[in-house]
């Protein structure tokens, strides 16, 4: 099945982009830099995770050697206390960044009967943290290889969601949860996700980078300030 392929008819869903989508900073940055607070990380290993995400922000990096880095990094983790460190952190940090118009977007696609789905590049501990805390009702990621020990290998295990990637994950999980993604919704502040921009029936173009306002401009898609929450109508 190719990646571009859509799911059959059913109900929409709305499928959210999480760093400057759904909160307003760079979750991965944030990390990074709690990390190097902490110790655990080296400044070499920290410039050169800043020099990573610029090049991801900006479309430029190569993004399987990228996550390959990253799932690197985790080997040997307890797959349990990473989850209960990303916790503490996500609620130290992260918590209070949720964008006014994310919030009231997730509020009115609820309050239709639409699930929401967090669609990210971030890691899997992430998303699900967020996923439970603002209570979507699924999430899509990047997810990590764990032995039989609990501990991390440093192996990816299925797709990377990036880009096409992020296609190949909505359309599977869109075919099997009843979800025709030509009626769904999907918000993103980066051009790197147009391919998943191009299969839903609802581009949502929050706060884009410089590319992609470029390209929502051209194609007419609606370009939203979430930050400004009273001007939003997320489904109209």
């Amino acid at each position: 099945m190719s990646g571009h392929e859509l799911g059959g008819a059913g109900r929409p869903a709305a499928f959210f982009d999480l760093d400057r989508t759904l909160i307003s900073v760079n979750s991965a940055k944030r990390y990074i830099q709690n990390e190097r607070k902490q110790g655990r990380v080296t400044t070499r290993q920290m410039f050169l995770s800043a020099f990573y995400l610029m090049l991801y922000h900006f479309s430029l990096a190569d993004i399987k050697e990228a996550y390959r880095r990253a799932a690197m990094s985790f080997r040997g983790k307890d797959h349990a206390e990473l989850t209960a460190s990303t916790l503490t952190w996500f609620l130290e940090e992260i918590a209070e960044t949720i964008q006014p118009g994310g919030e009231s977007a997730l509020q009115e696609h609820k309050a239709q009967g639409h699930p929401c789905v967090l669609l990210t590049g971030s890691t899997s501990y992430l998303a699900k943290i967020v996923t439970d805390h603002w209570e979507l009702d699924d999430w899509l990621a990047t997810q990590f290889v764990v032995d039989d020990d609990g501990k991390m290998t440093g192996e990816i295990d299925g797709p990377i969601c990036y880009s096409d990637g992020k296609v190949v994950l909505a359309t599977e999980w869109a075919k099997q949860n009843g979800v025709d993604l030509k009626q769904s919704y999907f918000y993103t502040d980066s051009f790197s996700d147009l391919p998943m921009l191009e299969v839903v029936g609802f581009p949502r173009i929050v706060n884009p980078d410089p590319r992609l306002r470029r390209m929502a401009n051209r194609r007419g898609w609606p370009i939203l300030d979430w930050q400004e929450v009273e001007s939003q109508e997320a489904t109209s």
